[in-house]
Protein backbone atom coordinates (compact mmCIF):
# COMPACT_ATOMS: atom_id res chain seq x y z
CA UNK A 1 0.00 0.00 0.00
CA UNK A 2 1.68 3.49 -0.99
CA UNK A 3 0.94 7.24 0.80
CA UNK A 4 0.57 9.27 -2.37
CA UNK A 5 1.14 13.42 -1.85
CA UNK A 6 -0.62 14.93 -4.17
CA UNK A 7 -0.98 18.38 -5.43
CA UNK A 8 -4.36 20.06 -4.80
CA UNK A 9 -3.53 23.17 -6.40
CA UNK A 10 -4.87 26.33 -5.44
CA UNK A 11 -7.87 24.95 -4.33
CA UNK A 12 -10.73 24.58 -6.38
CA UNK A 13 -11.81 21.42 -7.67
CA UNK A 14 -11.81 21.46 -11.59
CA UNK A 15 -7.83 22.74 -11.01
CA UNK A 16 -7.07 18.86 -9.98
CA UNK A 17 -4.95 16.96 -12.60
CA UNK A 18 -6.65 13.84 -13.88
CA UNK A 19 -4.40 11.47 -11.80
CA UNK A 20 -5.17 13.38 -9.28
CA UNK A 21 -8.90 12.57 -9.42
CA UNK A 22 -7.83 9.40 -9.78
CA UNK A 23 -5.34 8.56 -6.81
CA UNK A 24 -8.27 10.34 -5.04
CA UNK A 25 -11.12 7.89 -5.78
CA UNK A 26 -8.86 4.84 -5.02
CA UNK A 27 -7.72 6.04 -1.86
CA UNK A 28 -9.51 4.93 0.83
CA UNK A 29 -7.92 7.36 3.58
CA UNK A 30 -7.62 11.04 2.77
CA UNK A 31 -5.11 13.59 4.77
CA UNK A 32 -5.80 17.59 4.12
CA UNK A 33 -5.72 21.32 5.17
CA UNK A 34 -8.88 21.95 5.66
CA UNK A 35 -7.47 25.48 5.55
CA UNK A 36 -6.80 25.99 1.80
CA UNK A 37 -8.67 23.31 0.41
CA UNK A 38 -12.64 23.71 -1.47
CA UNK A 39 -15.26 21.23 -0.37
CA UNK A 40 -15.64 20.00 -3.61
CA UNK A 41 -12.02 18.49 -3.64
CA UNK A 42 -13.09 15.88 -0.78
CA UNK A 43 -16.31 14.95 -3.24
CA UNK A 44 -13.74 12.85 -5.35
CA UNK A 45 -12.87 10.86 -2.46
CA UNK A 46 -15.01 7.67 -2.55
CA UNK A 47 -17.99 7.25 -0.43
CA UNK A 48 -17.16 6.11 3.55
CA UNK A 49 -13.39 7.59 2.56
CA UNK A 50 -11.72 8.31 6.41
CA UNK A 51 -10.94 12.01 6.31
CA UNK A 52 -8.26 13.73 8.20
CA UNK A 53 -8.11 17.32 8.62
CA UNK A 54 -4.13 18.27 9.57
CA UNK A 55 -4.30 21.94 9.79
CA UNK A 56 -3.85 21.39 13.84
CA UNK A 57 -1.87 18.40 13.84
CA UNK A 58 2.21 17.62 13.94
CA UNK A 59 3.86 16.35 11.65
CA UNK A 60 4.48 13.32 13.86
CA UNK A 61 0.70 13.11 14.24
CA UNK A 62 0.59 12.94 10.80
CA UNK A 63 3.06 10.53 10.16
CA UNK A 64 0.70 8.48 12.65
CA UNK A 65 -2.29 8.48 10.51
CA UNK A 66 0.07 7.37 7.35
CA UNK A 67 1.42 4.35 9.25
CA UNK A 68 -1.27 3.13 10.77
CA UNK A 69 -3.24 3.37 6.96
CA UNK A 70 -0.25 1.41 5.72
CA UNK A 71 -0.45 -1.27 8.14
CA UNK A 72 -4.27 -2.00 7.52
CA UNK A 73 -3.31 -2.07 4.04
CA UNK A 74 -5.16 1.35 2.95
CA UNK A 75 -3.83 3.73 0.24
CA UNK A 76 -3.80 6.94 1.36
CA UNK A 77 -3.54 10.44 -0.52
CA UNK A 78 -2.08 12.98 1.70
CA UNK A 79 -3.36 16.18 -0.03
CA UNK A 80 -1.25 19.45 -0.40
CA UNK A 81 -1.76 22.74 -1.02
CA UNK A 82 -0.45 24.36 -4.43
CA UNK A 83 2.10 21.93 -5.89
CA UNK A 84 3.90 19.25 -3.32
CA UNK A 85 7.03 20.64 -5.17
CA UNK A 86 6.96 24.09 -2.72
CA UNK A 87 6.55 24.45 1.47
CA UNK A 88 4.66 20.93 1.60
CA UNK A 89 6.81 19.16 4.04
CA UNK A 90 7.21 16.23 1.72
CA UNK A 91 10.55 16.32 2.53
CA UNK A 92 9.99 15.72 6.06
CA UNK A 93 7.21 13.57 5.96
CA UNK A 94 9.03 11.14 3.15
CA UNK A 95 11.66 10.89 5.75
CA UNK A 96 9.86 9.83 8.51
CA UNK A 97 7.65 7.64 5.83
CA UNK A 98 11.16 5.81 4.69
CA UNK A 99 12.19 5.22 8.44
CA UNK A 100 8.77 3.44 8.98
CA UNK A 101 9.13 1.39 5.75
CA UNK A 102 6.40 3.05 4.46
CA UNK A 103 6.44 3.58 0.22
CA UNK A 104 5.21 6.73 -0.64
CA UNK A 105 5.03 9.03 -4.23
CA UNK A 106 4.11 12.21 -5.83
CA UNK A 107 2.03 13.65 -7.86
CA UNK A 108 2.43 17.44 -9.31
CA UNK A 109 -0.50 20.17 -8.82
CA UNK A 110 -0.91 23.12 -10.12
CA UNK A 111 1.38 26.04 -7.72
CA UNK A 112 -0.63 29.15 -6.44
CA UNK A 113 1.64 31.61 -7.70
CA UNK A 114 0.81 30.22 -11.39
CA UNK A 115 -2.94 30.21 -10.30
CA UNK A 116 -2.42 34.22 -9.49
CA UNK A 117 -0.70 34.79 -12.70
CA UNK A 118 -3.15 33.47 -14.92
CA UNK A 119 -5.93 35.09 -13.07
CA UNK A 120 -4.46 38.56 -13.55
CA UNK A 121 -3.74 37.50 -17.01
CA UNK A 122 0.45 37.96 -16.59
CA UNK A 123 3.29 36.24 -17.69
CA UNK A 124 6.13 36.34 -15.43
CA UNK A 125 8.53 36.22 -17.62
CA UNK A 126 8.41 38.87 -20.30
CA UNK A 127 10.97 39.35 -22.83
CA UNK A 128 14.12 41.89 -21.80
CA UNK A 129 11.84 42.86 -18.01
CA UNK A 130 12.12 39.64 -16.29
CA UNK A 131 13.62 36.47 -17.71
CA UNK A 132 13.89 34.62 -14.09
CA UNK A 133 11.07 33.83 -11.47
CA UNK A 134 12.49 33.84 -8.03
CA UNK A 135 10.23 31.26 -5.49
CA UNK A 136 11.05 32.07 -1.88
CA UNK A 137 9.44 32.92 1.41
CA UNK A 138 9.52 35.60 4.41
CA UNK A 139 11.68 34.72 7.61
CA UNK A 140 10.19 35.69 10.98
CA UNK A 141 8.63 32.95 12.97
CA UNK A 142 10.00 29.52 10.72
CA UNK A 143 13.29 28.13 10.28
CA UNK A 144 16.44 30.28 9.29
CA UNK A 145 16.84 30.53 5.55
CA UNK A 146 20.38 29.21 4.46
CA UNK A 147 23.25 31.19 4.25
CA UNK A 148 23.50 33.15 0.96
CA UNK A 149 19.19 32.82 0.46
CA UNK A 150 19.28 36.81 0.85
CA UNK A 151 16.21 38.71 -0.34
CA UNK A 152 17.93 41.65 -1.43
CA UNK A 153 19.94 39.75 -3.26
CA UNK A 154 17.49 38.30 -5.52
CA UNK A 155 15.25 41.68 -5.08
CA UNK A 156 19.01 43.04 -6.61
CA UNK A 157 18.61 41.29 -10.20
CA UNK A 158 15.24 42.71 -10.88
CA UNK A 159 13.54 39.35 -10.72
CA UNK A 160 10.08 38.45 -10.99
CA UNK A 161 9.70 37.74 -6.97
CA UNK A 162 7.13 35.64 -5.77
CA UNK A 163 6.45 35.20 -1.49
CA UNK A 164 5.05 32.35 0.05
CA UNK A 165 4.47 32.47 3.84
CA UNK A 166 4.90 36.08 3.73
CA UNK A 167 1.20 37.92 3.79
CA UNK A 168 1.79 38.95 7.46
CA UNK A 169 4.89 40.90 6.90
CA UNK A 170 3.85 42.36 3.88
CA UNK A 171 4.70 46.18 5.46
CA UNK A 172 8.16 45.36 6.05
CA UNK A 173 8.64 43.31 3.24
CA UNK A 174 7.06 46.23 0.62
CA UNK A 175 9.75 48.51 2.55
CA UNK A 176 12.35 46.47 1.62
CA UNK A 177 11.74 45.49 -1.67
CA UNK A 178 11.02 48.95 -2.87
CA UNK A 179 14.65 49.68 -2.27
CA UNK A 180 15.35 47.55 -5.26
CA UNK A 181 12.08 47.73 -7.26
CA UNK A 182 11.01 51.21 -6.90
CA UNK A 183 7.93 52.21 -4.81
CA UNK A 184 6.06 51.99 -8.35
CA UNK A 185 6.70 47.95 -8.91
CA UNK A 186 3.67 46.53 -9.66
CA UNK A 187 2.54 44.04 -7.25
CA UNK A 188 0.05 41.32 -7.54
CA UNK A 189 -1.59 39.13 -4.01
CA UNK A 190 -3.03 36.40 -4.38
CA UNK A 191 -5.63 34.89 -1.39
CA UNK A 192 -7.39 31.38 -1.61
CA UNK A 193 -7.22 32.00 -5.47
CA UNK A 194 -10.00 29.64 -7.42
CA UNK A 195 -11.88 29.42 -4.48
CA UNK A 196 -15.28 30.83 -3.38
CA UNK A 197 -13.17 32.96 -0.89
CA UNK A 198 -10.70 34.24 -3.55
CA UNK A 199 -9.02 37.74 -2.56
CA UNK A 200 -6.95 39.15 -5.49
CA UNK A 201 -5.21 42.74 -5.21
CA UNK A 202 -2.93 44.85 -7.79
CA UNK A 203 -1.36 47.66 -6.59
CA UNK A 204 2.55 48.43 -6.10
CA UNK A 205 4.82 48.49 -3.57
CA UNK A 206 3.71 51.60 -2.22
CA UNK A 207 0.35 50.71 -1.60
CA UNK A 208 0.12 46.79 -1.38
CA UNK A 209 0.50 47.21 3.22
CA UNK A 210 -2.52 49.37 3.53
CA UNK A 211 -4.71 46.87 1.04
CA UNK A 212 -3.47 43.63 2.87
CA UNK A 213 -4.49 44.99 5.80
CA UNK A 214 -7.59 46.48 4.49
CA UNK A 215 -8.87 43.17 2.98
CA UNK A 216 -7.94 41.53 6.16
CA UNK A 217 -5.56 39.04 4.68
CA UNK A 218 -3.53 36.61 7.26
CA UNK A 219 -2.60 33.54 5.44
CA UNK A 220 -3.18 31.22 2.26
CA UNK A 221 -1.66 33.86 -0.03
CA UNK A 222 1.32 34.72 -2.41
CA UNK A 223 2.73 37.93 -3.23
CA UNK A 224 4.20 38.52 -6.34
CA UNK A 225 6.42 41.50 -6.98
CA UNK A 226 7.91 42.40 -10.22
CA UNK A 227 8.05 44.77 -13.69
CA UNK A 228 6.64 42.25 -15.54
CA UNK A 229 3.46 42.61 -14.21
CA UNK A 230 2.28 45.57 -15.86
CA UNK A 231 5.12 45.33 -18.62
CA UNK A 232 3.66 46.97 -22.13
CA UNK A 233 6.04 48.06 -25.24
CA UNK A 234 8.11 44.91 -24.45
CA UNK A 235 10.30 42.92 -26.89
CA UNK A 236 8.78 40.17 -29.00
CA UNK A 237 10.37 36.89 -28.33
CA UNK A 238 12.24 35.31 -30.37
CA UNK A 239 11.05 31.88 -30.17
CA UNK A 240 7.99 33.65 -31.64
CA UNK A 241 9.16 36.56 -33.75
CA UNK A 242 8.73 36.65 -37.30
CA UNK A 243 8.13 34.34 -40.19
CA UNK A 244 11.80 35.11 -41.19
CA UNK A 245 12.72 34.48 -38.21
CA UNK A 246 11.28 31.07 -37.61
CA UNK A 247 12.83 30.20 -41.10
CA UNK A 248 16.19 30.41 -40.26
CA UNK A 249 16.53 33.92 -42.01
CA UNK A 250 18.89 36.29 -40.16
CA UNK A 251 17.84 39.61 -39.03
CA UNK A 252 19.59 42.67 -41.00
CA UNK A 253 22.81 43.30 -38.79
CA UNK A 254 22.72 39.74 -37.25
CA UNK A 255 25.63 36.93 -37.18
CA UNK A 256 24.65 34.55 -39.99
CA UNK A 257 26.89 32.15 -38.24
CA UNK A 258 24.10 32.30 -35.19
CA UNK A 259 27.31 32.49 -33.25
CA UNK A 260 27.75 36.08 -32.43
Amino acid sequence: MTVHFVGAGPGAADLLTLRAVRLLQESPVCLYAGTYLDAEVLAHCPPGAELVDTQRLDLDTITAHLVDAHARGLDVARLCSGDPSLYSAVAEQGRRLDAAGVPWDVTPGVPAYAAAAALVGRELTVPEVAQTVVLTRAQRDSTAMPAGEDLDAYAATGATLVLHLAIRHTRVLAERLAAHYGADCPVVVGAAVSTPREVVIRTTLAEVADRVEQAGLRQASVILVGRALAAEGFAESHLYGTRERRAGVPRPGADPTGIG
